[in-house]
Order: structure tokens, then sequence, then C-alpha cells
């Protein structure tokens, strides 16, 4: 179910994107006497592409929207002449006739749209890739029992697919697959990213989107675990007027979240939100492993609530952050999460070795990498980045960049990483997130804004620790208790020839043993000892000063003290 013409179309402008890239960016800066011209002419060429692509978008939908909105808000790492020329895509998608809208209704539910809903809006209240948003009326008999005075309604908004947005998708996916192809034959990309993999997660990952009960089933989940947060807002699931390919929720009306100026008006500090945006996201990285995927600006709202509302926050007025579309997330996989842990709290803590150890516990470095230059490089990140504010990274950093580069040239020339692909898509969830963050408050902190939960998880880590430590301990000192029996067994069967060495033994063995059995008992007392002032020095660390704790180091007194005057 391929679209040959639009095909054909997609895939000759991702080959005329790529050779120029090739002639102008590999070839031509390698010339002598070219470089200084392909250099000058950089922005103006990325720009002409990122406008024949915007237009290329608009015209045919489809997921090149969604790439194209994905490019638009990295500001952090984007100039702004290529953001600027694709901004435009989080608003211009141009919308489907009512008329085809009301046919795929009425398709779902066998009946014409009056029949389904009181009152449906004729005009969209957004239009998007792969669907387009109305606003509704659902008549409140429906969750009253019946006893709602006539005209009631409750209002709603009703998600309807494009009509014909499978064909779209396949197609696309189907050019985007040449694409990567084509990217394979670049070996150093295909050395670090499985391209087939990532092809087929993202094919997925684009056809789940379009199963609305899913995307229902996914708003519930992320409710439930953002439940204790009144800061987030999720909007309600009507399941009686949800399809396959219609979905139906709960009005969660706010403000766009870079609607700058409406923010502001409405007395809420643009500082605030980018700092609880980004919280949010981390606790969906770290906690839950359940990420909102598709954060850019059609997605994400800010929601001012009355003063008596509760919720904390510094600005004059407090607000939700309401998340919406939920058709495409991601899942930080099991085999992942201890690892993605370690990498938060080495951050936390600018561990760099904890940070390559997480690395190469998730497999995400290749074989062979030198893992102390890797060290080294993170340890001067830390040291010239720490602390840059959001607006200020990409300046720094292009600053830094040339000391990088002739200090660490072997470790950036052979970029020793290969990234899974079910983490590309947190990757890309967090670098929307970056580029929503940067324009909100230029003077974002991300590391402040990290530091709590990093030192949060290593609190937990360290508690489960010292629990661990201590079952360990108990093990040992019980281990440790029935040695002396043990060993007395032992000498005795040994003193009465019970054991089969005996006749190899010289004729001083019992001298011999009888040293031994002091030495051992000696031992055994010294660990009984280290064991109890350890056991006491990590109880009190955790809980303070109590009776336990008290008993723990008398205990290891006396057991020194015992270990030392006992004879046999």
């Amino acid at each position: 179910m391929v679209n040959r013409a639009r095909y054909l179309r997609v895939v000759r402008f991702f080959a005329g994107a790529f050779l120029s890239i090739i002639w102008w960016d590999l070839i031509l800066r390698r010339v002598p006497g070219f470089k200084g011209v392909a250099e000058k002419s950089a922005l103006s060429r990325w720009s002409a592409i990122a406008r024949r692509f915007r237009q290329l978008a608009v015209r045919l939908g489809g997921v090149l929207i969604k790439l194209g909105q994905f490019l638009s808000i990295r500001t952090d790492i984007l100039p702004p002449e290529v953001t600027a020329e694709l901004a435009d895509l989080q608003d211009e998608v141009p919308a489907e006739t009512l008329a085809d809208i009301q046919a795929v209704v009425a398709g779902e539910f066998g009946r014409p749209v009056e029949q389904v809903f009181a009152w449906f809006a004729p005009q969209p209240e957004a239009a998007a890739s792969l669907a387009q948003v109305h606003k509704a009326r659902l008549a409140a008999s429906a969750f009253a029992g019946g006893r709602a005075a006539e005209g009631d309604s409750v209002e709603v908004v009703v998600k309807v697919q494009r009509p014909g947005i499978e064909e779209l998708v396949e197609t696309d996916l189907a050019a985007m697959g040449t694409a990567i192809q084509w990217l394979k034959l670049h070996p150093l990309l295909a050395r670090r990213v499985n391209l087939d993999s990532f092809l087929a997660e993202f094919t997925a990952t684009t056809r789940a989107e379009l199963d609305f009960i899913a995307e229902g089933k996914n708003a519930e989940r992320f409710a439930a675990d953002f439940v204790d947060d009144p800061g987030v807002g999720i909007p309600n699931i009507h399941w009686d007027y949800t399809t396959r390919r219609v979905l139906t929720m709960e009005n969660v009306a706010g403000i766009k979240i870079t609607d700058f100026d409406a923010i502001e008006a409405a007395g809420v500090s643009r500082a605030q939100v980018a700092s609880r945006l980004y919280r949010t996201y981390l606790r969906q990285v770290f906690i839950t492993n359940f990420v909102h995927a598709d954060p850019h600006p059609g997605n994400l709202f800010v929601r001012p609530l009355p003063p008596e509302a509760g919720v904390e926050t510094d600005a004059s007025r407090p607000f939700q952050i309401v998340f919406v579309d939920f058709g495409m997330v991601a899942v930080v996989p099991e085999r992942l999460r201890a690892q993605v842990r370690d990498l938060l709290i080495g951050m936390g803590t600018r561990d760099s070795h904890r940070i390559v150890q997480a690395y190469a516990d998730a497999g995400i470095l290749l074989p062979g990498a030198d893992r102390k230059r890797l060290e080294e490089v993170h340890d001067v990140m830390f040291q010239r980045l720490w602390g840059i504010k959001m607006g200020q990274l990409r300046q720094v950093a292009m600053e830094e960049a040339e000391f990088i580069w002739r200090e660490y040239r072997d470790i950036i020339y052979e970029m020793p990483f290969q990234v899974p692909a079910d983490v590309l898509f947190v990757g890309r969830a967090m670098g929307i997130l970056s580029g929503i963050s940067t324009s909100l408050n230029p003077d974002f902190d991300p590391w402040a804004e990290t530091l709590p939960l990093a030192r949060q998880l290593a609190g937990e880590e360290l508690t489960r620790d010292w629990r661990g430590w201590l079952d360990e301990i108990g093990n040992i000192v019980r281990l440790v208790l029935g040695l002396p029996g043990r060993v007395d067994r032992l000498i005795t069967q040994a003193e009465r020839g019970q054991l089969t060495v005996q006749a190899a033994l010289a004729p001083d063995t019992q001298r011999t043993l009888r040293r031994l059995e002091r030495s051992v008992d000696r031992l055994v007392w010294g660990v009984i000892f280290a064991s109890l002032l350890v056991s006491g020095m990590l109880l009190h660390l955790n809980q303070g000063s109590t009776w336990l704790t008290s008993a723990m180091f008398v205990g290891a007194a006396l057991s020194l003290l015992w270990g030392l005057t006992r004879r046999r």
C-alpha cells in the first residue's frame, strides 16, 4: 500500500540533500581553496534545504511533518536560520475538509455525526500530521443516568484520523527505508547505530500512533504515573466514544507552551514552566520509565489555575503543564533501567567513572573502547561546561570545541558508541525538551535541576546498599559463629584419627593443629568484631543513634576483648 508518485518525490528530495552535503561538506571542504567557500555558504545552503523540506512537508503531510517538527524545536543545536524555516510546521499543516472528517466518524460508529455527538465544531482546533482535533459536546444524559436536563452537554475534544493516512504513512516509511539504506553506506554511522533496528522501531512506533485505543491506554497509564502530582494535567478518555480512528477525551484547554506572551499575560512564570517541564521528563525517564516521546509545542499546554489550587510554584499564579497526544511513547527497557539511573547519578555527582561504566553495562560502548580516555573527556566537559545556562551552552560549546578537538581528537574521531534503537526515542524526546526549555528560559540551568533527582536516586541506592550490606553481614556473622564448632569437630576427628589424611601428617600433628585452632579462633572473633563494628557504623549513619547501634558497638568491643584475652 505505497503511493509510488509520493515515494519517488520524497526519495528525490533526500537524494538531493545527501548529494549536496557530500559535495559541499565532505569533498569541497578538503579541496585547497574551496574550504572557505564551503564554510561561508554553509548557513545559506542549510537554510535552503530546510526551506525546501518545509514546503515538501506542507504539501505532502504525513511522517514528514513529524520529522520537521522535531528539527524545528532543536534551537539548542541547530542555527536559528534553520529552525526558523521549519518553525511554521507547528501550525502550517493544512486541515482536512469537514465532510471528510465527518465521513471517518460516521464510518467508525456506523451512524451520522449528529447521532454520535450533540454538537461537532465545523472548524478544527488543531490539524496535526496524522489527525486533526475538533471540539464537540456529548449529551450530559450519557453521564447522569438520563437525569440531566434537556439541552445540557459536556464539552470534549475529538481527535479524528485523516482519511487515507495509512497509505501516506506506509509510503513515507518506505522512503525513509531507502534513505537509511544510503546512510548505511557511511561506515562510522552504520557502526554506531543499528539503522535497520532503528527503522523497525520507528515503523512500529509510527504505526502504533494510528491506533487510538492504544493511545487512550497510554494516556491512562501516564495519568496513573502522575496521579500524585497536581502540577501535571492529563485528559480523561471517554471510551464509549472512542474507536481505533476516533479518540474522544476531556477538553483540557490551555495556553500553547510556546505562546510566551500569553503565558506571561496569565501571570505564569516562564522560568517555572521550564523547570517543571524538565523535572517532569526526568521523572518519566528515570522513575516511571514511561516517556511521552512527542513533546512538540502542539502537544504541551500551560493551564493557569486559581490561587487555591494548591500547586506549589514561585510564580504569582499556579499552573499545570498539560500533556496531550500519547500516540508516540517510549518505554525505557528493563535491561537498561539500572544503567540509566547510574548515568543520572554519575552526572549529578560528576563521577566520570560511573558514567562510563553505565555506558559499558548498557552495551553502548563498542568493543575495545578506551574507557580511561572517555573518563578524561567527561572530566573536562564537567570542568568546562558545568553550571552553564542553556541559553549559553551552544556558544560556550562552540568556543570549547577547538580545545576538546585538539586534546581528544582520537576519541572524537572514533566515537566508540553504539546506540540501541529503543533508546533513540527517549533521546529524541529529551532533545525536543532541551529546545523548548531553552526557548522558555535562556537562563535555565539543567545542572541545578538535575541534582535533586540525582541525589534522591543516590540516597535510595545507598539505602538499598546498606540493607544489602546488613543482610550480607548477617550471613557472614552466622557463618562465622558456626566456624568454632566446625573447627572443633574437625580437630576432634583429626585427634581420633578419623580423617583420611591423618596418616600423612608429621608426628607433631597434634601441636600443629592446636596452633591452627588458636589462630582460627582469633580470626573468628576478629571477623565478629569487624562485622559488629561496621554494622553499628552503617546503622548510625542511616538511622542515627539508637539502642541497636549502641548494642552493635558494645558487642564489637566485647568480641575484640574476648578474642585478645581468650586462651585455649
